[in-house]
């Protein structure tokens, strides 16, 4: 079990704490989910992310390394840019979702899941033997913090020697940041609400933080756990790996095939490439619930007649929409939106909608 930089602090706060890919992280505070959820939504809230992974990829063969593991055209990126990746596995599945960043030429910075670290770690070194790229791990030396919400970037603003309202979406920049310099300042995140995460060294942890806590005091900050970050990110039909996708995915299935550039020939494109000619078995839908009733991760898919069609992937009760959301796999000629499906929920058939997502269409913030 591991510990982020910031485990005594969420301590103090009266975190509940749990266990999530490895480390102790702060599920809830104790103004309770809802609470956190709405106030990333109107205000804006700090999520510790420091259990996500980072390896730094770099010298002269890192290019060909990143577009050879990748499913996303590498070209594409420039020093200061980011990039939504998948890895791709051997038989059609995803070894992980990242974030890739261009930190300057031949120079780059992977963000993985925390429960995928040590897989991706033995996964890209193994894919590394024919390029020989230089990569490093510095998972452990890095501290992670999202800032997210629609008073994210004036709150901020103060604490930061770029111009916030100037970075555009997967866009990053080195800046000073509370006192501190080179800080890399990124206009990513998870929750659809805008904002910046930010990344540094661990040993700026808890000074950083509590300087975020000032500047965002008069805005309404609050720290927010990973419950909310779930609830946030399911009402913008984020995925999350292990639910959505896994290593046995099919990415068209699961509608990525915005991000599969086959014709850099990455891992395994072929059949990728099939899956797009051809079509899918399956296909990854959102749904509305038309009745009282929330849909749970493994809960099954019917059709009309009653007949199993597939499974819920994940599933919640909309804190906004105050009613139950959820994604998960259908048969693909019951992927049409409006489509009218059941969830199966304690022995009774409970009516939902196909629908496009996102559920909740979040206002642009004010830049």
């Amino acid at each position: 079990m591991k510990l982020t930089p910031f485990y005594k602090i969420h301590k103090c706060l009266n975190a509940k704490m749990g266990l999530f890919g490895g480390y102790q992280m702060p599920i809830q505070y104790s103004g309770g989910v809802k609470e956190e959820h709405m106030s990333v939504r109107e205000n804006l809230g700090v999520f510790d992310v420091s259990h996500m992974g980072e390896f730094v990829i770099y010298g002269p063969n890192s290019f060909k390394l990143l577009q050879y593991i990748c499913s996303n055209d590498i070209k594409k990126l420039f020093p200061g840019k980011a990039q939504y990746n998948y890895l791709p596995n051997d038989n059609g599945g995803i070894i992980d979702d990242l974030i890739v960043y261009q930190l300057k030429k031949d120079k780059y910075l992977l963000v993985v899941n925390a429960s995928n670290i040590e897989k991706d770690w033995k996964w890209i070194n193994k894919c590394n033997k024919d390029f020989n790229a230089k990569i490093s791990n510095i998972s452990d030396q890095t501290a992670l913090l999202a800032i997210q919400g629609p008073k994210a970037i004036e709150a901020m603003q103060p604490l930061c020697n770029i111009n916030l309202t100037e970075l555009g979406n997967f866009f990053h920049k080195n800046s000073r940041f509370a006192g501190f310099d080179n800080i890399l300042v990124a206009k990513t995140g998870y929750t659809g609400s805008g904002g910046i995460e930010i990344y540094f060294d661990i040993r700026y942890a808890e000074k950083i933080w509590d300087k975020i806590m000032i500047a965002g005091n008069s805005f309404g900050i609050s720290p927010i756990g990973l419950a909310a970050r779930d609830t946030l990110r399911l009402e913008m039909g984020y995925y999350l790996y292990g639910h959505e996708i896994n290593e046995n995915t099919s990415p068209i299935s699961a509608g990525l095939g915005w991000i599969t550039k086959t014709e850099t020939e990455f891992i395994n494109y072929e059949s990728h490439q099939k899956s797009i000619e051809c079509g899918t078995d399956s296909k990854l839908i959102a749904f509305e619930m038309d009745a009282r009733g929330i849909p749970r991760s493994g809960y099954c898919i019917f059709d009309e007649k009653e007949n199993l069609i597939g499974k819920v992937t994940s599933g919640t009760q909309s804190p906004l929409l105050n009613k139950g959301i959820g994604m998960g796999y259908v048969k693909s000629n019951f992927s049409a939106n409006g489509k009218n499906l059941y969830i199966g929920i304690r022995e009774k058939f409970i009516p939902c909608t196909v629908v496009k997502p996102p559920f909740y269409k979040i206002k642009k913030e004010k830049n």
